[in-house]
């Protein structure tokens, strides 16, 4: 075997998320201190891009990638704990999406959503991506590639 790096699993493919979103977190804070004059609207954009990428990310763990954690392990309470970090980050989201940008509380709003996904992101890769991984039973190669297939369908994307 040529290559020795393990094949890309559902874990690999959720942090893929993860990594897109903490970009698009720090291009949105650097945008926060920028004085062009569309800084606005580029905010607006990036808010819009970020709110779809974290609604589009958690649906797919709630659908797919936490019950078959559930099945595949008996201790369950991370994941409970992830599902209540999502509830709070669709709230957020839910909330800066029927914001006027206008709104001084619009940076702040989306600077604590960024907050709450470092949280969970940090929980996920410490303490349920390495049970995931070492479960029985649970073939994280073939969840990926269903974590994938919905997201594009999620995103409008054409399935190939």
């Amino acid at each position: 075997m040529a290559n020795s790096r393990p094949e890309a699993d559902a874990c690999t493919f959720l942090d893929t998320d993860h990594k897109a979103v903490k970009k698009l977190f720090k291009a949105y804070e650097e945008l926060t201190h920028s004085k062009a004059r569309d800084v606005d609207q580029k905010k607006r954009e990036l808010a819009q891009e970020i709110c779809q990428e974290l609604t589009v990310h958690a649906t797919i763990e709630e659908e797919i990638f936490y019950p078959a954690l559930r099945e595949a392990l008996k201790e369950t309470d991370a994941l409970a704990e992830a599902e209540v970090e999502h509830a709070g980050a669709k709230d957020l989201i839910a909330q800066i999406e029927a914001m006027d940008q206008a709104d001084e509380m619009f940076d702040a709003k989306v600077k604590v959503l960024g907050e709450y996904i470092d949280h969970h992101v940090k929980e996920e890769r410490n303490q349920i991506f390495p049970k995931a991984r070492a479960a029985r039973g649970l073939d994280l190669v073939a969840m990926r590639e269903e974590l994938q297939s919905r997201k594009e369908a999620l995103m409008g994307m054409e399935v190939a």
